[in-house]
This record gives structure tokens, C-alpha cells and sequence, in this order.
């Protein structure tokens, strides 16, 4: 499968398709910048959501998500450590001080 394109490729080919005059199909665009027709619907429907005419995740949003779970997901691990470093210690607790003397 090939890389991503680059994001200035993506915004050429997107201003071309909606510039474009009539007679002139999607599939002819997309075929004289060597993309699919399905890839070129794809970018004209994102660049759509970008700039609010479509509701949708902007590609911001999608980031911001992406980094609010992974950390999230730090935050997690991290606090099962504390669980587990709790839960160790009040064992060690009651056998230590538990005996009567």
C-alpha cells in the first residue's frame, strides 16, 4: 500500500476538483493526477468538514483525540501501578505490625 500523500498535493488536486468546470467529472480528475475517484471524494469530503461546511471530526480533532487517549492510557498504567504498590505495601503493613509483642 502506498505512503500518504502529502498534504500539499492533497489541497492541489482538492482546489482543482472544486474549481473544475462543468462537463469535467471527478474520475477525469482524479485519473489526470494518477488517484483514485474514491481517494478524490474522500478529500473533497474532509476538506468539506475542515472548512465547516460538513459536520464531521476535523483532522485537529482527530489529533486532539488521539493524543487524549494515549494519555489516557499512560494515566491508566500508571495509576494500577499505584494500586498495586498500595495494595503491596498494607500486606507488608499487616505482617509487620499485625504480631502481638
Amino acid at each position: 500500500m502506498p505512503g500518504p500523500y502529502p498534504r500539499e498535493f492533497r489541497e492541489d488536486v482538492v482546489a482543482v476538483a472544486k474549481r473544475r468546470e462543468s462537463g469535467v467529472t471527478l474520475n477525469q480528475i482524479a485519473t489526470d493526477f494518477g488517484i483514485s475517484e474514491a481517494t478524490l471524494q474522500n478529500w473533497l469530503r474532509q476538506a468539506d468538514i475542515e472548512e465547516g461546511i460538513r459536520p464531521g471530526q476535523t483532522a485537529d480533532e482527530a489529533s486532539e483525540m488521539r493524543e487524549l487517549r494515549r494519555r489516557n492510557r499512560l494515566l491508566e498504567q500508571e495509576n494500577e501501578v499505584l494500586r498495586k504498590a498500595a495494595a503491596y505495601l498494607s500486606q507488608a503493613n499487616l505482617k509487620l505490625g499485625g504480631s502481638p509483642k
